[in-house]
């Protein structure tokens, strides 16, 4: 029993708490019951704060019984490590900033905390959210629940591996290249990467439109109810939308009428066997619920992955370069070279970014005129290990080693550099080594309701792999 509630969805827990089958302290003393005993294999959490989590799922138990509970009373959250959240550390996974503690919150998670959320965890990163993976200094590797030998993809990661191993019921994601989604797609969960400017943004880069911060959750449902209290517009963040998009929850029975276009390889990538199986099974589950469904010659290149660094090297990197001169011996080798790295970078190359991001959507942007939806696969492989970093990630596609940076096994960062897309990785099956695979749904810019529309039916018509746990952490190995 304990495990099957370590496993309920938000919207599930909500009913039951609502009918008083369920305590909101039940709940959260299963996680905690949970997290004692995978957390030494997984490591997916900075911090646990029990006795405080405790004591405010007894104020949501007493608040469902006066009638005033609020959309999210009661649900547990674990927060990024990259956001504030008042009192509690933010490390960013630095030995530099190991003792910094906040004294606010961030309006995203404060959006949630006014709903009723209880925030009980701060989840792992990699420093400054460098990597794809997740491991740091400061807090060791975290590791895949479903494969320990494997990450659980970065750098969401903690949040994408507690969502996994029954240790939270919903997570935050910040995503400037495919964080929120990397981790979903790696760990069987999902991810939202929303369209820039709708949510409220970490300064200073709620201006930099790559980065995006997000929901993440074991259903699209959930996904949504999470978005549907973050999204609107904040008076501390220029960039954030006056228009609010509330999102309707109901799985549609058919996708009829509805066209789909998708692409194996977005015209350049070598996609695994095991992630082209499960992306055309759910194309075909797409095609069963009535979708037209149809291949796409996208037309992008490799010049892709060169435009995207030198974009990173001129705001990503030189918000960290400072660190250098005091602190070198203090950071992590990954980011040394990524700082390093981007100092080749030039202002020409800056602006060439730009006009190649300009060139992607030129395509993008009519095909999403004919088409409903465009599907891909989120990533290349899911055969990533745990270490994964700068500036060569060895990884294996179709039973081949590949040294390649991680933009060859990720297809997320184009729809950073296309920011005004919102996409959704969802779940797609599992690969041989027993790890997620996902697909992402990108529609066209500012239309959100129309990606959760089509995921909801997928979701509904989806048979999610059972959760399991890699045997090692049952066996404390």
């Amino acid at each position: 029993m304990s495990e099957q509630l370590c496993y309920l969805t938000a919207t599930e827990a909500i009913a039951r708490f609502a009918s008083a089958e369920l305590s909101p302290v039940e709940l959260m003393q299963a996680l905690i019951e949970r997290s004692a005993s995978v957390e030494p294999a997984v490591n997916a959490f900075t911090e646990q704060w029990h006795d405080e989590a405790l004591a405010a799922a007894a104020a949501a138990e007493a608040r469902y019984r006066a009638g005033s509970a609020r959309p999210l009373e009661g649900i547990p959250l674990a927060v990024k490590d990259e956001f504030r959240l008042a009192g509690k550390r933010r490390t960013s996974a630095s030995l530099v900033y190991r003792d910094r503690v906040d004294d606010d919150s961030d309006v995203l998670v404060q959006r949630l905390l006014d709903a009723g959320a209880i925030a009980h965890a701060k989840t792992t990163t990699p420093e400054f959210c460098l990597l794809g993976s997740c491991h740091s200094r400061l807090w060791g590797i975290t590791r895949n629940p479903w494969n320990l030998d494997i990450t659980p993809g970065g750098s969401s990661g903690g949040s994408g591996a507690a969502l996994a191993a029954g240790t939270t019921t919903i997570a935050t994601g910040t995503d400037i290249g495919g964080s929120i989604r990397i981790p979903a797609a790696l760990c069987g969960v999902v991810g939202y990467k929303p369209p820039y400017g709708r949510n409220p943004e970490i300064p200073v880069f709620n201006l930099d439109f790559y980065s995006h911060s997000g929901p993440m959750a074991r259903s699209v449902a959930d996904t949504a109810l999470m978005q549907n209290q973050i999204s609107g517009v904040y008076n501390r963040d220029i960039a954030s939308l006056r228009e609010r998009v509330v999102l309707d929850t109901r799985a549609a029975d058919s996708l009829a009428g509805w066209k789909i276009a998708w692409s194996m390889d977005l015209g350049f990538m070598q996609v695994d066997d095991s992630i082209s199986r499960n992306t055309m099974a759910a194309l075909e589950l797409l095609r069963d619920l009535g979708a037209e469904v149809e291949e796409v010659e996208i037309g992008w290149d490799e010049s892709i992955i060169d435009a995207v660094h030198h974009y990173w090297a001129q705001g990503w990197a030189a918000s960290m370069a400072p660190l250098l001169q005091d602190h070198r011996d203090e950071l992590c080798d990954y980011t040394v070279w990524f700082i390093e790295n981007a100092d080749r970078s030039t202002r020409q190359q800056y602006f060439e970014s730009l006009e190649t991001a300009v060139a992607m959507y030129d395509r993008l942007g009519p095909l999403l005129d004919d088409y409903d939806i465009f599907v891909c696969p989120t990533l290349t492989t899911s055969a990533v290990p745990a270490d994964s970093t700068w500036p060569k990630n060895e990884v294996i596609v179709n039973g081949q080693t590949l040294l390649v940076s991680e933009e060859y096994w990720s297809m997320t960062f184009p729809f950073n550099m296309l920011s005004r897309c919102p996409v959704l990785s969802l779940p797609s099956g599992l690969a041989a080594n027993g790890v997620p695979t996902g697909i992402q749904v990108v529609s066209r810019s500012y239309d959100d309701q129309r990606v959760f529309s089509l995921a909801l039916a997928y979701e509904r018509a989806f048979e999610q792999p059972r959760w399991r746990l890699d045997p090692r952490i049952i066996a404390g190995e």
